[in-house]
């Protein structure tokens, strides 16, 4: 048998062995956040877009939430604003807002949603780009946070400005788009309107984690630029109960920004999400392997 003839044979031996974990999400949500340094590079985020039209395919109902922290840092430098940040969180003024908007719902949001709609051209899957504004899908209160000075045992109250966090999830118009008879994959921007309509900024995770929640999806796919969880040893930690998860947290094995990632996990846990998981989006197919095989990849934080 030729070498061509082989890899067909072990391309359907794959396909067959991936049946069972395709009925488990025949017809689940999927909510998954695409951001950091898995957005940087266009041949990746072209085959993530691959990937995402590949599930709905397969009869997963995915939900694309994207960050854009870089992307906006890079364009705030053009602009020549200056950012300032307490605690990991970036301080948004104004002019701050003004560029993040452009550039989550405006460049980042369309490009994700185009690149999805040309990777399904051949069936006619259709990228949807939205943000929080739209359909009153996210509702936000502003974050308010406490920080103690140096010396000090006062709490003061730091005024992060135009961040917010969703207070409310409106998912008439997400569940409308995957119950139609077109294959629509909403795409979605972490603005969100406060109740007075100002309009805010909100920590892609969270909107994630959220989102996830409120549409009660099976699995929530944390995309970043590790592979997952490491112990003490550096060894990836595969699986994790929420309890687990906050003993990491509280141990210091979980340092930097897997603490808030571990934390969106928790949260959307316990909003109703089966389980999420925390996986290297930079890796081509992850996510195929995460939901299709018995391997996985990442870590996976269930109750």
């Amino acid at each position: 048998m030729s070498d061509d003839t082989e890899q067909g044979w072990a391309t359907a031996k794959t396909l067959a062995e991936a049946l069972p974990f395709i009925q488990i999400y025949d017809r689940e949500t999927v909510v998954i956040k695409y951001g950091g340094h898995a957005m940087g590079e266009e041949s990746v985020a072209k085959l993530f877009a691959t990937d995402v039209v590949l599930l709905k395919m397969l009869g997963v109902h995915p939900v694309v939430v994207h960050g854009g922290g870089p992307q906006i840092s890079a364009w705030l430098a053009k602009a020549g604003v200056k950012s300032t940040f307490v605690d990991g969180l970036r301080v948004t003024d104004q002019a701050t807002m003004e560029v993040a908007e452009m550039v989550l719902s405006g460049a980042i949001n369309k490009e994700i949603a185009s690149w999805i709609t040309q990777a399904g051209a051949e069936a006619d899957v259709r990228g949807v780009g939205l943000s929080g504004k739209d359909a009153k899908l996210i509702t936000v209160e502003k974050v308010t946070r406490t920080r103690r000075a140096p010396g000090s045992v006062e709490e003061q109250i730091v005024d992060l400005g135009f961040v917010g966090e969703p207070k409310i999830i409106d998912t008439t118009l997400i569940d409308g788009l995957l119950s139609a008879e077109h294959d629509y994959i909403p795409v979605i921007a972490p603005i969100g309107v406060s109740a007075e309509g100002e309009t805010y900024n909100i920590n892609a995770d969270t909107v994630a984690g959220a989102m996830a929640g409120a549409l009660g999806a099976k699995r929530m796919l944390l995309l970043t630029d590790v592979a997952g969880v490491m112990d003490a040893n550096k060894n990836l930690i595969r699986q994790m109960t929420v309890a687990e998860a906050r003993a990491a947290i509280a141990d210091g094995v979980a340092t930097g920004g897997m603490i808030p990632k571990l934390e969106t996990a928790i949260d959307a846990v316990e909003a109703g999400v089966e389980a999420v998981v925390i996986l290297d989006g930079r890796r081509p197919h992850a996510m195929l392997v995460e939901l299709f095989t018995e391997h996985g990849s990442g870590t996976l934080v269930r109750r």
